[in-house]
């Protein structure tokens, strides 16, 4: 098409633009046929303005410019055809002469770079943009410039846009999710090197043989900083929003921030997906409307119709999913596109599961669909019967027994405990899915499905209901926080000063709950300063007060105390001071109590572990006492969690606990390919190794016990003889003659110790504080110590221990970040360590520079992204030219470092899949690297499979036995 015809489209299309329907229509009639059909097309596809780049529709932005043809040449590059044209230019098809590939050139409008400033500037970040080499983001493999004439070479695409995909249907659930996910995985990647879109819209997303790519990534970044006018006049820039025709951008996909002219961030994107993943579920975009002016009004003040009212077989996860992230306030969506995905590849995989009955995976959720709605009825048949009974006082003679099974793709672990609604209606629990993010699940009781509750990615172990069973209250990050059950933003309740141990709310909105080390505490649940409701009786052997459980009556509470050993069941009052706090030992309990009511009047059971073993005991609530001896309810075992919530009662009669899987571990060798060289002594409940600098020796920690293994022989001996001691994090120092670790000897917490391994010398503590500490490594010099905090204000948190002098614990970098484990270099000039700052842990390498002694330490230098697909757990080779760790696939990887004045890394390699885990905690070592770094020694879990949840309708009738 020549530059006149082009010419007489744009203006054409301008001036239909400023015409009412009618005018226009008149306007269009009387116009040459194929200008007419052109005009007629951009103003359906894009009424705001702007046409899709690889559209053969197309216009000139500025007249004036050159305009180029087949046979012209751009440097290296020969031009073979025009091929898209829109706001931001024109495509044309050409070939790299260099390389002889075909690319797609991208020439600029000339205004966008009317400075040599701008023209720097606008190189320098285009060379930044090429840097995201990702699998579905169209590639820029160059920028240049001939003559005034600037441009980009970009990987050439075949296939279609997602738009013009979208202009024939919806897309099936699969391509939905499979695109979602490639969108999400591109976006994800560019977010971790500080660049946004802006502009995601299905006009951007071309769909080609290998899946969706992402076009334009980043682009709005540069037309910002091209010039003050410049690359910013994009599609998603405005001037004006009450100009008639002054928003260029494609105004359906914008953010209600980007609107109102505020600051964007990676959130914004996430709302912009939420709209594309709406529109490929639909084929309707999700804010549309007759002018600029109602879909503005649309963004900001309403919600599109749900999902499912338009594709009723649409999942309820993709549709909550989606409106999450189209969260009018952007502290309420998806705070990061990586759980997005994370969210998205777990419904992939619901969707595409086996079925039970034998079937192959194709087309898994809808073959499935009969029999989950069957098996749905059948379980919401049992609870409707139930509480029918239980209303008409009628018990049945037997209780009903449902199992709930976690998924296994993607795999999904239990970490913390597990809460039934007061109503019997839901069950809350905290657990691990893809990529190691804890959160809170829930599952309602007449439905097959488990949803995750979003903003809950900080959970610690502690979660309860609220009394009407509306809201949730959970640890997350040093803080007490409560959601509501069907979704929203998280709101503080309190602080923590210590790590959390079990809650409970009554009816007048009183909040009390436990901490490991300290007393009982109470809060107002609309929020405030908890203040303590029970004093620590150390003289009686109580290290703590927790897991407190309202009574019937909302004043009356009981809670457990005692030691490690050694624990008690009693009852306090919310009327009584703390220091007049009844201390009455009801009945003796090792973890876990709840108080069930039953249908004689004032009477009830009190439920309690005894070991591994749930137990019930009768109880008068009104005169609290108890009588009868104590009946078994469950033979168990029972995950041994007490405090973190083992089982859970509601008031209408349902029972839900977790029983106690398969947790012995064998410690074995392996070689760097991943075969089996040999094992070392017997199965045993072990949960972390540390291996001694020789590779001869190594700690287990057991219980709350550590082990000393002799490798060579075999055999283990205890390291501590008193059973009310917990000790554990054993750590070697360099010349393996002693050893730091953590002890709760001396009190209430978790405090660092350092003992001799031969002599009679008593250990002697080294830092002591009012939080959980964990330590992690011991510099080759012995100066200093690497250690964590977590359960507290400064959860996850690294700090640096002097060893000499002063002994001043100082923050290893002082972030809002978490760094859950850090190990020095060999010798002890660098520190690899974890973090969450780039929104999902990874390994990194910083400097470590000591002072003298007594004068602190520096660790600036700037750091070094390790890790490729996240990572946990570093580990360095003996001769520090060699670095481990394992990733978000649980493979272990490798990487080839040079550690001397300078550093430098090679690319990760993977070596072998390592074992599953035998503690879902990251943060405990279960491995590690022999001294030459040949062998890898890991805890082998016996077996792999999490059990299912029991819930029990009615338990109480098999009492009576």
């Amino acid at each position: 098409m020549t530059p006149d015809r082009l010419r007489q489209i744009e203006d054409l299309y301008r001036a239909a633009q400023k015409c009412n329907p009618d005018e226009r229509a008149a306007l269009l009639e009387c116009t040459d046929p194929e200008i007419r059909s052109r005009v007629e097309r951009m103003l359906e596809v894009e009424p705001s303005g702007q046409i899709l780049d690889q559209s053969p529709a197309g216009f000139l932005d500025d007249p004036t410019r050159n305009v180029l043809t087949a046979g012209a040449h751009l440097g290296p590059y020969n031009i073979e055809a025009q091929i898209g044209a829109g706001g931001m230019g024109e495509v044309f098809r050409a070939r790299d002469t260099r390389l002889n590939r075909i690319v797609a050139i991208k020439v600029l409008p000339s205004r966008l770079a009317d400075s040599a400033e701008s023209r720097d500037r606008f190189e320098r970040e285009a060379r930044m943009i090429a840097s995201l080499n990702h699998p579905h983001i169209c590639t820029l493999h160059d920028v240049g410039q001939h003559g005034e004439m600037d441009y980009l070479v970009m990987e050439f695409l075949e296939g279609e846009t997602l738009a013009s995909r979208l202009s024939k249907g919806p897309l099936q659930l699969e391509q939905t999710l499979l695109y979602a996910i490639q969108i999400a995985d591109a976006l994800d990647k560019a977010h971790r090197k500080g660049m946004t879109h802006r502009d995601l819209k299905p006009g951007n997303i071309m769909i080609t043989k290998s899946g969706a790519k992402l076009l334009d990534f980043g682009l709005a970044k540069l037309k910002q900083a091209a010039s003050a006018v410049g690359l910013s006049e994009d599609p998603t820039a405005m001037r004006s929003i009450t100009a008639q025709g002054s928003i260029l951008g494609t105004l359906q996909y914008m953010a209600p921030e980007q609107l109102e002219g505020k600051e964007t961030d990676a959130r914004t994107d996430i709302f912009a997906l939420g709209a594309v993943i709406y529109e490929m579920a639909t084929a309707r975009k999700a804010f549309d409307g007759k002018s600029q002016a109602s879909i503005i009004a649309k963004i900001l003040d309403t919600d599109p119709p749900p999902i499912r009212s338009l594709q009723p077989m649409t999942p309820a996860a993709l549709d909550r999913v989606v409106r999450t992230c189209l969260a009018k306030d952007p502290d309420q969506r998806l705070q990061s596109v990586q759980d997005l995905k994370l969210e998205l590849e777990w419904m992939r995989d619901a969707a595409t599961e086996p079925s039970e009955l034998g079937g192959a995976p194709a087309a898994g959720w809808r073959r499935m669909l009969p029999w989950a709605l069957f098996a749905a009825a059948l379980v919401f048949t049992a609870l409707a019967w139930v509480l029918r009974q239980g209303a008409n006082n009628a018990l049945p003679a037997e209780p009903v027994r449902l199992q709930i099974a976690l998924p296994a793709k993607p795999p999904m672990r239990l970490t913390g405990g597990l809460a039934l609604s007061p109503d019997g209606r839901q069950l809350a629990f905290i657990a691990t899915s893809a990529g190691g993010v804890p959160g809170i699940w829930i599952r309602a009781l007449n439905s097959l499905e488990i949803r995750p509750l979003f903003g809950t990615e900080s959970v610690g172990s502690m979660v309860f209901w609220s009394p009407d069973s509306r809201f949730i209250a959970f640890d997350s990050g040093g803080k007490l926080q409560k959601i509501d059950a069907s979704g929203g933003p998280a709101e503080t309740v309190c602080s923590l000063n210590l790590m959390g141990v079990g809650g409970s709310w009554n009816k007048d909105g009183t909040i009390i709950f436990g901490q490991y080390g300290g007393p009982l505490m109470r809060v107002s649940a609309t929020g405030g300063i908890a203040t303590p409701l029970t004093v620590v009786d150390t003289s009686h052997g109580d290290i703590a007060n927790v897991e407190p459980y309202f009574l019937p009556d909302g004043s009356h509470f009981l809670y457990v105390h005692g030691s490690n050993t050694d624990g008690y069941i009693s009852v306090g009052s919310l009327d009584a001071k703390p220091e007049q706090q009844d201390s009455r030992r009801l009945v003796q309990a090792e973890g876990g109590v709840a108080y069930a009511p039953s249908s004689d009047s004032g009477f009830g059971q009190i439920l309690f572990l005894r070991g591994v073993t749930l137990m019930a005991q009768r109880f008068d609530a009104r005169h609290l006492k108890i009588s009868g001896d104590p009946v078994r309810v469950v033979a168990g075992p029972l995950t041994p969690y007490g405090a973190t919530g083992a089982f859970s009662v509601s008031t209408n009669g349902t029972l839900a606990y977790w029983p106690l899987g398969k947790v012995n571990s064998q410690l074995t060798w392996f070689d760097a390919q991943g075969k089996v060289l040999s094992t070392v002594g017997q199965l045993g409940l072990y949960t972390s190794v540390a291996l001694s600098p020789d590779g001869t020796r190594a700690f287990l920690t057991r219980g709350f016990d550590l082990v000393q293994l002799d490798l060579s022989r075999g055999t283990s001996t205890r390291f501590e003889l008193d059973p009310s001691i917990a000790d554990g994090d054993a750590v070697w120092a360099p010349d393996g003659r002693s050893v730091i670790f953590g002890s709760s000897r001396a009190g209430q917490m978790a405090d660092i110790y350092k003992k001799q391994l031969t002599g009679a010398a008593d250990a002697e503590a080294m830092v002591k504080s009012n939080e959980w500490k964990r330590p992690r490594s011991w510099s080759s010099d012995g100066r200093f110590l690497l250690y964590i905090t977590e359960g507290s204000v400064t959860k996850n948190k690294l700090w640096v221990l002097p060893l000499e002098v002063e002994r001043k614990p100082v923050p290893f970098l002082g972030t809002q970040f978490e760094e859950p484990d850090g190990r020095f270099s060999p010798d002890g000039r660098w520190v690899a360590y974890v973090t969450n700052e780039s929104g999902r842990y990874d390994v990194y390498i910083r400097h470590f520079s000591p002072g003298p002694p007594g004068q602190g330490v520096s660790s600036d230098g700037g750091n070094w992204l390790i890790s490729e697909n996240g990572g946990s757990g570093p580990m360095w080779r003996q001769d520090g030219k060699e670095l481990y760790y394992i990733d978000l696939d649980g493979r272990l990887m490798a990487v080839s470092v040079t550690a001397g004045s300078d550093f430098k890394a090679g690319v990760p390699k993977a070596l072998f899949q390592a074992p599953p885990r035998v503690s879902a905690d990251a943060i405990v070592a279960q491995w590690a690297p022999s001294p030459d770094g040949k062998r890898f020694l890991f805890l082998v879990p016996e077996a792999q499979e999490t059990p299912p949840f029991t819930v029990v309708l009615n338990w109480q009738a098999g009492l009576k036995k």
